[in-house]
């Protein structure tokens, strides 16, 4: 069964919108690490002040243990990511449902 992830982290968004455009190669990069680890899904979602990363993973070690490795956490902060304090994260069991789509 994989598990749902949220997590929202502080930062500067408008660098972070730039670094999406601008350093599209190393975010596809980082996606096929992720797979490689067992990413099921990936969204960012923007707010103010912060961006929100959705993820669905196979389990919630093999998040853990890609999202807290020292380069990615280096490139949250080159992208406008706070990484002074720890983000807001809730980690949920996946469940399917009729009205899923």
């Amino acid at each position: 069964m994989s598990v749902l992830v949220a997590v929202k982290i502080k930062g500067d968004t408008d660098l972070f919108e730039k670094a999406l455009a601008d350093r599209a190669a190393e975010f596809a990069e980082i996606a096929e690490r992720g797979r490689s680890a067992g990413a099921i899904h990936h969204r960012f979602g923007i707010g103010d002040g912060y961006v929100l990363v959705v993820d669905e993973w196979e389990t919630a070690e093999q998040f853990q243990d890609f999202f807290t490795t020292p380069e990615l956490q280096l490139f949250i902060g080159s992208v406008g990511g706070d990484t002074s304090a720890p983000p807001e994260m809730t980690v949920s069991r996946a469940v399917s449902s009729s009205d899923e789509f």
